[in-house]
């Protein structure tokens, strides 16, 4: 559905693309990722004709982007970080105007319009002005309008911001069903929800793509650390020093004491449990525990092993 291939766009004495390159398949649920300032909001603006690129190309559906603008308009529902609505309109009346706008009329802009209030459930609040409406509501509003011409192109720029814990799983869940009928390209910053939405990453840094995958994979093929904790009783000093003679610990860390109780985190190599070896070494030392644990490492660790320390 999206093919991007040596997208650079550069800018008096700054470099926002550099050469980027991926693809987006049919069906594809993709979280674009990167700090502020890595490209994310410039490669969206090219890739839905609101900028020009300085060269390479893109292909929506197996349209060029800049040759047949038109037609691949028709194809991408766009949802901006910070959605323009008319706040003196009414959310029908709102989305009849966009419609039209796109080319919908007479009975097309019937069905467009009514099942973009389903798929986001805004019948409710369909005669309601919109500037009375929730932040939720405004994004849902922001969403049926990119849904309203039926595309088969979602591109959503941080669809959940400013949104609270509970308008967040509804939008969330709201996308994992948008899959099933669209192709889907989320730019975010929260990770925890591209881990539980979207089937492949893309992270981008500096203007270039960084690392590409599933999101289960990526600690896989990146040099992230998991990280493990025990809480033992001995001397710390000791004890510190033999679990970092343990296989696959990188370095030892001791968090806090408590009278004689000392808890320790660990960072340890990827994929790598450590806790079996570190049961076995207490019982050898005869050190007592009450707590053994591990965290593998999440997207949010590749993120910042990808990204950290580079400016943006």
């Amino acid at each position: 559905m999206i093919k991007v291939d040596q997208l650079s766009k550069r800018y008096s004495g700054h470099t926002a693309l550099d050469s980027v390159s991926f693809e987006v398949g049919r069906g594809e649920i993709v979280g674009f990722l990167g700090p502020n300032g890595a490209g994310k909001t410039t490669t969206l603006r090219i890739l839905t004709n609101y900028l020009p690129p300085s060269s390479g190309s893109a292909q929506i559906d197996g349209l060029d982007v800049f040759k047949n603008s038109l037609e691949v308009r028709k194809r991408i529902g766009y949802m901006p970080e910070n959605v323009p609505l008319y706040n003196d309109m009414r959310v029908k009346e709102y989305l009849r105007f966009r419609g039209a706008l796109k080319g919908l009329k007479g009975k097309a802009l019937r069905i467009g319009v009514g099942e973009a209030m389903d798929r986001t459930s805004l019948h409710e609040v369909r005669r309601k002005m919109i500037g009375t409406l929730s932040k939720g509501f405004r994004q849902r509003v922001g969403l049926a309008d990119a849904l309203v011409n039926r595309p088969p192109l979602l591109i959503l720029d941080e669809p959940t911001n400013g949104l609270d814990p509970n308008q967040i799983r509804e939008v969330r869940g709201l996308i994992k069903e948008l899959g099933g009928d669209h192709t889907v390209l989320i730019s975010t910053h929260i990770l925890p929800e591209v881990e539980m939405t979207c089937g492949r990453v893309i992270i981008i840094n500096q203007g270039k793509i960084q690392a590409i995958g599933e999101p289960r994979n990526l600690a896989g093929q990146m040099r992230s650390a998991g990280t493990a904790r025990v809480e033992l009783k001995g001397d710390p000093n000791v004890i510190e020093g033999k679990l970092g003679k343990v296989g696959g610990v990188r370095r030892v860390t001791l968090e806090r004491s408590d009278a004689d109780w000392h808890l320790f985190v660990m960072k340890v190599e990827a994929n790598k449990d450590v806790r079996e070896m570190i049961d076995r070494l207490a019982r050898k030392e005869q050190w007592a525990m009450r707590e053994l644990s591990r965290k593998d490492v999440s997207l949010e660790d590749v993120f910042a092993d990808l990204t950290m320390n580079q400016h943006d």
